[in-house]
């Protein structure tokens, strides 16, 4: 067995689960590393809806294989099913967060959260041709072209963080705050945080994913 940490399955990073293990399957195409990384970076940003409504006081609602099963989650549970789905495939990834400010958030969500900031947004690092290289899968393509905000691509060789303007030149992500990459979701760091910003939408309770955060 390999004891590299960033190959192993995690509680929320669950590359044995069988959903993860199937769809990395199918998904997984290329003749490389690096290319399959790419094609799996593309079925998960586009095949999981965003959705930042969440019940934030459960465990599953960190975990990559539920929002695959559920088809909607939030950055942090997509950046952990991108995360499994390459260790699937063989090849190494691990989490990694950042504190960014959308300027671009609606008033509708601004009003739930009481802020702007985005603590702890979520994003898989990959280890493709040696060096370590950032992947954000959270925006499906859909949603960017509703909201006109950048898509993010990904070449496996170049970081794919949020862009700074959107396709009308507004300001839209700001990144503040490098929170660091783990081998598995830092949940229970993260609902400390989350409980200590967000008091409000942190307790959405269980009803929250009812809510359709594209209306």
């Amino acid at each position: 067995m390999n004891n590299d940490p960033y190959l192993q399955p995690g509680k929320f990073v669950d590359s044995d689960h069988p959903r993860v293990v199937h769809f990395a399957a199918e998904h997984a195409r290329g003749a490389s590393d690096l290319e399959r990384a790419v094609a799996l970076y593309y079925a998960v940003r586009d095949a999981v809806r965003y959705n930042p409504f969440q019940n934030f006081l459960v465990d599953a609602s960190y975990r990559g294989s539920v929002c695959l099963e559920r088809g909607h989650g939030w950055c942090v549970p997509k950046a952990a099913l991108l995360a499994a789905c390459v260790r699937a495939s063989g090849i190494p990834a691990r989490v990694g967060y950042a504190d960014v400010k959308n300027h671009l958030t609606s008033p509708a969500l601004t009003e739930r959260m009481g802020t702007d900031l985005f603590a702890f947004h979520g994003y898989a690092e990959l280890l493709l041709e040696g060096k370590w290289v950032k992947a954000t899968p959270a925006f499906n393509i859909e949603m960017c072209r509703r909201f006109r905000v950048k898509a993010l691509e990904f070449d496996g060789r170049n970081d794919s963080i949020f862009h700074a303007f959107d396709q009308d030149e507004r300001r839209h992500m700001e990144y503040l705050r490098d929170r660091g990459n783990y081998a598995d979701v830092p949940v229970e760091e993260i609902k400390r945080v989350f409980g200590e910003i967000y008091p409000k939408f942190y307790n959405l309770g269980p009803d929250a994913a009812k809510e359709q955060f594209a209306a």
